[in-house]
């Protein structure tokens, strides 16, 4: 686990720090997860980086082994948490599946502005986070994860994402870290 470099054009991905989701019980306190994006929002934002702030408002209809996939949201439920602030300049986009880049037109607004790596954070670690991770691994941006950024209903799950899935697609580390490489990067 080790951030080398962050890319001239790095854009932050924040996927689903949402009332309706924040409030779930999680592995990890919400409060650090949520200090850690801050930091991150906040430096990004300061060096005129692009941000990209996600909230989920539904999920694809298919049926699964547990059920409904989703729960029929409320704008409470779907509002992004006081913490994150907004920048004027950030991007705002609300999904319908797991992935931000799903129908959002999140790859072409990315590669209009000469992105070529994206640091992703939020919950869920193994679900949103991680769908967003490999799709944009899967579209040659080089991803990274800092992974005391994230968090998710499910430990087990969270440990697992971290440790198989993400050393296969991203670079991973802590937040520090990468703002640490952001303050040498610009």
């Amino acid at each position: 686990m080790s951030i080398t470099a962050v890319d001239p054009k790095t854009a932050l991905i924040v996927v689903d720090l949402q009332k309706g989701i924040v409030g779930l019980p999680l592995a990890h306190p919400a409060e650090g997860v949520l200090d850690r994006n801050a930091e991150l929002l906040q430096a990004f934002r300061r060096r005129g980086l692009p941000v990209v702030l996600v909230n989920v408002a539904g999920g694809p209809a298919g049926r699964n082994d547990l059920g409904a996939s989703f729960p029929d949201p409320t704008k409470e439920w779907t509002e992004l948490v006081p913490e994150l602030g907004t920048g004027e300049n950030d991007h705002l986009i609300t999904k319908h599946s797991r992935s931000a880049f799903t129908n959002t037109g999140l790859t072409e607004w990315l590669r209009e502005r000469g992105v070529t790596q994206v640091v992703v954070t939020g919950i869920a670690t193994s679900s949103g986070v991680e769908s967003t991770a490999r799709d944009a691994h899967e579209r040659n941006f080089h991803v990274t994860v800092p992974v005391d950024a994230v968090t998710d209903t499910d430990g087990a799950a969270h440990d697992h994402t971290i440790a198989k899935i993400y050393p296969r697609i991203a670079e991973t580390g802590t937040a520090k870290e990468v703002l640490a490489a952001l303050a040498v990067a610009h």
